[in-house]
């Protein structure tokens, strides 16, 4: 029965239980919920093994004289759907503390929205769970209630819901382009494509598409930011891998993504806005990897989506403990917290050199394969701008991260380590993240295509190694030289100065230049009508002429000069 029902079905139906649930019976319920349904795409995997080449329809439906595949199930759908789960049941662990329904409610209505939409094999089912995404992950922003994080969520709507009118109007203009609405490759021959690649585009943070994504992951819950870090970008890099494989712009927005955060992250207060500007930059691996479009990028943008979700959870995890007790998430306020936090400053650790790609951490076999499929395609120019962004990596996430929070200085902040359960979740993680950087062939083995590749060739091992060196290297002469940025309060804008400075300037300047104009148009029209008024009185006012009691001989004469009048013009 449970095989049967549609993946993510069983977290978004099974969440409306929860309200009815307490203590130990809801947590129980809430870590049976995922793994119920990773032991259901267990189960698909094994019995359809030998169909996952081409792609198997579970369910279909008919309805509106549209053939609906709502259940699509090929290795692709299957590598996403059983990291989602994981991560899940991880994020589950985590939030365990947290008594508030509505938020467990929402985190797994959102969690079974992307794993719905990783199996939907027609663009109308992925319209509606892009949308249901969309409204689910909203209330973990708001879940913060500060007046920040309410217009934060706001923001993050209209920008989600955007991306959601994108993707219906380009499903549309698909169909009667090709007169299918199959979700396969689309490609931008069509305007249809065209559109959905932005609606895309807007949810994996494309360049100047992606302050969505800074602006509202800080302002969620310590609990909400882990679900937000594992989901909604990365259903979109496996929407760009379905749809777009091969598509060569993708390179240079990939190359691009992967750069330009490096310089947001670098003088970036926040913490948890470092990490975000972090995702987006590992997103560009991911997008690069799909522009390439070969096998071996191809499973390398599988295998680094798996290997992100663990580690940027992992970093959000031990991030969210600072928050929860030491109060702030501010790089200025922080350090020493190794004293009080030792677990969680060894766990922030190992997310950090997994990011950075150190070997035997699970980075470094899934970054390697797009850097080896950029090099056999011959982007030599962006394979040297990869390398390039993944110093910038080691920097900013690899370094900086944990050095500000747990060693910088003695911020004199003394506190408990992290909560039992954020614990366990941390070290789960860890636990994975190491096991998969020392063990990748069971990683490899369940990728869209047949893996020939070994990481831990003396070239790969070598490379990684000096750049981690040189990148350390000149972190250190520039903190010992105290030229490195400076950790101060600040409120860095990036594509945000729009709306939060151009916009309200331009505005501004528009009131006092067109404020005299408008006055003087509406004191003109006044004048205008009121001239109209006075001239309709005098023909039709009470004392007018057309007011008067007419004598009937003057009736007739009047009759007859316009009956006379007729003639001649028609004659």
């Amino acid at each position: 029965m449970i095989g049967s029902l549609p993946p993510g079905w069983i977290l978004i139906f099974g969440s409306l239980l929860i309200p009815l649930l307490r203590g130990r019976l809801r947590s129980a319920y809430m870590l049976l919920l995922p793994a119920i349904g990773f032991g259901q795409l267990l189960w698909l995997q094994r019995s359809l093994s030998a169909q996952l080449e081409g792609g198997v329809v579970l369910h279909r439906v008919s309805t509106f004289a549209y053939s609906l595949d709502v259940v699509r199930v090929d290795r692709l759908s299957l590598v996403f759907g059983l990291i989602f789960y994981i991560a899940t049941f991880l994020a589950v662990i985590y939030a365990l503390r947290v008594n508030e329904s509505g938020q467990h409610v929402a985190a797994l209505v959102y969690a079974g929205s992307a794993i719905g939409a990783a199996f939907a094999g027609d663009l109308i089912t992925l319209f509606v769970y892009w949308e249901l995404l969309a409204v689910s992950s909203v209330f973990l922003i708001w879940a913060g209630r500060t007046e920040r994080s309410y217009k934060s969520g706001m923001r993050y709507l209209i920008v989600h819901v955007a991306s959601g009118v994108l993707l219906l109007l380009g499903t549309v203009a698909h169909y009667f382009e090709t007169g299918s609405i199959a979700f396969g490759h689309l490609g931008l021959d069509g305007l249809g494509g065209q559109l959905i690649f932005i609606a895309f585009g807007i949810k994996c943070a494309f360049p100047l598409l992606h302050n969505w994504l800074q602006d509202s992951y800080p302002e969620a819950t310590v609990t909400g930011t882990v679900f937000l870090s594992v989901f909604t970008t990365k259903l979109a890099v496996y929407a760009l891998a379905r749809g777009f494989a091969g598509v060569e712009i993708l390179i240079w927005i990939g190359v691009t993504m992967t750069i330009f955060p490096i310089f947001f992250a670098v003088i970036e207060n926040d913490l948890r806005r470092v990490l975000a500007y972090s995702l987006n930059n590992q997103l560009g691996f991911m997008v690069v990897g799909i522009g390439v479009g070969t096998e071996m990028a191809l499973n390398g943008t599988a295998a680094h989506a798996f290997a992100h979700i663990l580690y940027k959870s992992l970093l959000f995890m031990s991030m969210g403990a600072v928050l929860h007790r030491a109060g702030t998430i501010k790089a200025s306020e922080l350090g020493g917290l190794y004293k009080s936090m030792p677990w969680t400053t060894t766990c922030c650790i190992i997310g950090s050199l997994s990011i950075s790609g150190l070997p035997l951490f699970s980075g470094f076999v899934s970054k390697s394969m797009i850097l080896t499929g950029a090099v056999e395609a011959h982007y030599a120019f962006g394979y040297i701008l990869l390398l390039f962004a993944s110093a910038g990596v080691v920097d900013h996430s690899g370094i900086k991260i944990p050095f500000f929070a747990f060693f910088a200085h003695d911020s004199g902040i003394r506190c408990k380590e992290a909560p039992p359960n954020m614990l366990i979740a941390m070290g789960l993680t860890s636990l994975l993240c190491v096991l998969i950087g020392i063990f990748p062939r069971p990683l490899y083995d369940i990728l869209p295509y047949p893996v020939d590749f070994d990481p831990y060739t003396p070239s790969h091992v070598i490379t990684v190694l000096q750049l981690l060196v040189f990148a350390l290297l000149s972190f250190v002469i520039l903190a010992r030289k105290h030229l490195e940025t400076p950790e101060v309060p600040s409120v860095n804008v990036d594509t945000d100065w729009v709306y939060r400075k151009l916009l309200p300037s331009a505005t501004a300047a528009f009131v006092r230049v067109g404020a005299p104009i408008r006055d003087t148009f509406i004191g003109g029209t006044k004048q205008l009508v009121s001239r109209l008024i006075d001239g309709v009185k005098i023909y039709h006012g009470p004392d007018s002429l057309f007011a008067r009691t007419w004598m009937t001989g003057r009736t007739v004469l009047l009759v007859t000069v316009f009956l006379l009048g007729y003639l001649i013009l028609y004659f």
